[in-house]
C-alpha cells in the first residue's frame, strides 16, 4: 500500500485548509481510511475516518467544521477543514486500515500550521 499526501500549510485562524490522500497498490486501499494528527507533546489522535460505502465519522474536537469525503472508484480521500482553529495546528497523517496486522498504513505526514 502506497499513500500519498498532499495540501496543508500555514493558515489564520478562521480559514479553511484541504489535503487530499492518495492510495494505491493493494487491494487494502478499499479499507477503512481515516486521518490522524499528532501536535507537538501529544500523543496521535484519529481526526474522521470513513469505511468504504459508508457515511464519515468525526472526533467531537472536528465536528461541524471538517468534511471528509472519499473516491472509492479512485481510492482517494478529502478532507475539507473550514474555520481551522490554533488548536488544530499538527502534523496530519493519512491512514488505511491493515485488516491483517489490525494496524494502519500511513502517509508521509504534512504540516497544518494555523496563527495569525
Amino acid at each position: 500500500v502506497q499513500l500519498v499526501q498532499s495540501g496543508g500549510g500555514l493558515v489564520q485562524p478562521g480559514e479553511s485548509l484541504r489535503l487530499s490522500c492518495e492510495c494505491s497498490g493493494s487491494t487494502e486501499c478499499m479499507n477503512l481510511m481515516g486521518w490522524y494528527r499528532q501536535a507537538p507533546g501529544k500523543q496521535r489522535e484519529l481526526v474522521a475516518s470513513i469505511a468504504f460505502l459508508s457515511s464519515p465519522r468525526y472526533s467531537d474536537s472536528v465536528k461541524g467544521r471538517f468534511i471528509l469525503s472519499r473516491d472509492n472508484i479512485e481510492n482517494t480521500m478529502l478532507l475539507q477543514m473550514n474555520n481551522l482553529q490554533p488548536d488544530d495546528t499538527a502534523v496530519y497523517y493519512c491512514s488505511v486500515r491493515n485488516k491483517e496486522s489490525n494496524d494502519n498504513y500511513w502517509g508521509q505526514g504534512t504540516q497544518v500550521t494555523v496563527s495569525s
